[in-house]
C-alpha cells in the first residue's frame, strides 16, 4: 500500500509540475498575443497615414538616378544640374533630354516644377507628431 501511495504522490507532483510549466507557457503566449495586438493597432494606424504608392517609373536607368539626385538636393534642381549629377556631358541635347524626363516625372506626380525649369520632389505629408518631413536630407547637388 505504501508503494502505491508513494507512486501516486510522485505522479501527482509530476502533474503539478507539468501544470505549473503549462501555466507559465500560457501566460507567455497570452503576453505575446497582447504585444501582437498592440503592434497590429500601431501598424494599422500608421498605414492609414501613408500616402498612396508612387506611380511606376518609366523604363529608363536615368529615372531612379534622377530621384536619388532630387532626394539629395536641399532645393530645386535645374535640368543642367541633374544632367551633371547623372554624369552626362553638358550638351544641349543631353540637357533637353534630362528636362523632358523631369517634366515626365512632374506629369506622374513625383516631382513639382515650382518655377519654370526648377524641379523638386513633391513634399511628403507630415505624420502627426513628427518635427520634420519624411525623407528630408541635408546635402545638395550643385
Amino acid at each position: 500500500m505504501d508503494l502505491q501511495e508513494d507512486a501516486a504522490l510522485s505522479l501527482a507532483d509530476d502533474r503539478r509540475t507539468q501544470i505549473d510549466d503549462l501555466q507559465t507557457r500560457l501566460r507567455e503566449a497570452e503576453t505575446h498575443l497582447e504585444h501582437l495586438a498592440i503592434a497590429r493597432k500601431t501598424v494599422t494606424g500608421l498605414a492609414d497615414r501613408l500616402p498612396a504608392s508612387l506611380p511606376e517609373l518609366p523604363e529608363h536607368p536615368d529615372y531612379p538616378r534622377i530621384l536619388a539626385a532630387s532626394n539629395e538636393s536641399t532645393g530645386p534642381l535645374r535640368a543642367r544640374n541633374v544632367c551633371q549629377a547623372l554624369g552626362h556631358e553638358l550638351l544641349p541635347k543631353n540637357i533637353e533630354g534630362t528636362r523632358a524626363k523631369l517634366k515626365r516625372l512632374v506629369r506622374l506626380g513625383i516631382l513639382t516644377e515650382a518655377d519654370t525649369g526648377n524641379f523638386a520632389r513633391k513634399p511628403r505629408p507630415r505624420v502627426r507628431g513628427s518635427s520634420s518631413p519624411a525623407g528630408q536630407t541635408c546635402s545638395a547637388i550643385t
